[in-house]
């Protein structure tokens, strides 16, 4: 006898109403919904493309491949992800801001735990390679008021587009790494260095894919963010700089234009030698709003 969920023989035209008919008995109602919205979309997908049989066997070996390129230290399903916009579609979702708070984008997989506090103002270039900037700015809430002990964990890529974990033995530890906490007056000051622009991963599939579909696998430069203070959502973001030549094109789309800060390159004598830089230097100054939990 055939179940109420059960409706009947699969068909093209029926197709989506057999297959979510069948878990009609699913214990996990979350679970239930997400296999219904993707069975719908995924069927409407194949409906619309017709694949052939050849073309649906690659698309099935493109996954195969994708998941036997992931180890521990490389994780191409998110690369995929992050690709095809979905990472930062995720993200806006889960990080829905009130009117006048900074912008979250993508954590990024070079984040290190532990690095080191450091006072404010310290250099977090260890090797001095790079041209010299300075940033800061202040942390605030959405009223505008600073906040006091709001830290601050930063990071960036070097001149040459790598971060210290992607050079081990070349760039010393915690290279371009420190953690800042802000006075009552929630300012922040570091120095480092301007960042450059660097390639995402692409000798995998989503490399290949990219490659495919014309596109370049370049992320603009920036500096990450993480920053927390009590009674306050934490913020994973980024600054961007705006005239870098693939601002307009990052791979993974973590841009909003909300996170374009102003880079001003800087020929003060007087002002370079109180930060001992030896020559021209960059500065950028860039405040951050956070939203109460």
């Amino acid at each position: 006898m055939t179940a109420a969920h059960e409706k009947g023989f699969f068909t093209e035209e029926n197709s989506v109403e057999v297959v979510t008919g069948r878990n009609a008995d699913a214990r996990n109602e979350r679970l239930k919904f997400a296999m219904e919205v993707i069975t719908r979309k995924l069927h409407e997908a194949v409906k619309e493309i017709e694949p052939t049989q050849d073309e649906w066997f690659e698309a099935i070996m493109f996954l195969t491949r994708t998941g036997h390129l992931c180890t521990e230290w490389r994780q191409e399903f998110i690369l995929l992800s992050d690709v095809l916009g979905v990472s930062m579609l995720v993200d806006a979702i889960n990080n829905r801001k009130p009117s006048g708070a900074s912008e979250s984008t993508v954590l990024g997989p070079f984040h290190v735990a532990d690095a080191p506090e450091l006072p404010m103002g310290a250099n977090i270039c260890l090797d001095h390679k790079g041209e010299d900037m300075v940033i800061s700015g202040r942390v605030l809430d959405t009223r505008g008021r600073p906040l006091a002990d709001a830290v601050l964990d930063v990071w960036q890529a070097n001149d040459e587009g790598f971060y210290d974990v992607q050079q081990k033995g070349i760039q010393p530890d915690f290279n371009l790494r420190g953690v800042f906490r802000t006075g009552p007056d929630g300012r922040y000051w570091f120095r480092a260095v301007k960042p450059k622009y660097y390639p995402i991963p692409d000798d995998g599939t989503v490399g290949k894919l990219l490659g495919a579909l014309g596109r370049h696998p370049y992320r603009p430069a920036h500096l990450h963010y993480i920053i927390r203070a009590d009674g306050f959502e934490t913020l994973t973001t980024h600054i961007f700089d705006p005239d870098d030549p693939y601002i307009n094109s990052d791979a993974v789309f973590g841009v909003k234009e909300s996170l374009l800060a102003e880079f001003r390159k800087v020929d003060d004598p007087k002002r370079a030698s109180a930060l001992e830089f030896a020559g021209p230097f960059w500065e950028v100054e860039h405040d951050f709003v956070l939203a109460p939990e």
